[in-house]
């Protein structure tokens, strides 16, 4: 059986090759390998993830030719990872955002996480066709973990109005999910 970094790197170089299938595969693995890692290190910034595993599938991509066959596969792509993740943090000019270190390599491609950026867009989806009053408290006390008090301060309304605005809400996405099912 083959391992994971035997299996990248025969996609990496079969796309070096000219193989594009075999690189547009390598390029999904790595989405997803990098998609996990970036969302256990980034954890106070969640909203940087995607933007940074873009930066990152981009580097790899413009970098390819640089990549030494008698190299590890993990070990550059972990290099390229770790340097951009140190650019965002400098952007943000904050070090205490990261998680983690940046240095556990083998981290990198523990696991690969594509479920739950799927179910973020899938509940994104179904939450912008609720009006304000029932999407907002929604977003605020279920997604984001901010209080009923402070719900009710941020958008304007009472703490009652939050939790029927929730109720209602949610009464309503279970209403179309059963219709879509």
């Amino acid at each position: 059986m083959q391992s994971q970094e035997e299996y990248l790197r025969t996609l990496m170089l079969q796309g070096l090759a000219g193989n594009a299938s075999r690189y547009r595969c390598l390029l999904d693995e790595l989405t997803a390998l990098l998609r996990s890692y970036l969302r256990k290190r980034l954890v106070r910034l969640p909203e940087e993830v995607e933007d940074l595993l873009q930066e990152l599938l981009l580097a790899i991509h413009d970098q390819r030719h640089t990549y030494d066959a008698n190299r590890p596969l993990t070990a550059w792509v972990h290099a390229i990872a770790r340097y951009r993740s140190i650019d965002l943090l400098r952007r943000h000019s904050r070090t205490d955002l990261l998680n983690d270190s940046l240095d556990e390599r083998d981290e990198l491609f523990a696991e690969a996480d594509t479920a739950a950026s799927e179910a973020r867009y899938d509940i994104a989806k179904l939450l912008d066709k609720l009006p304000d009053r029932q999407r907002l408290p929604i977003q605020y006390v279920k997604i984001d973990g901010d209080s009923v008090a402070d719900t009710a301060k941020r958008i304007g309304i009472s703490e009652s109005a939050v939790k029927i605005g929730i109720h209602r809400g949610l009464k309503r996405l279970a209403q179309r999910i059963q219709g879509a099912a």
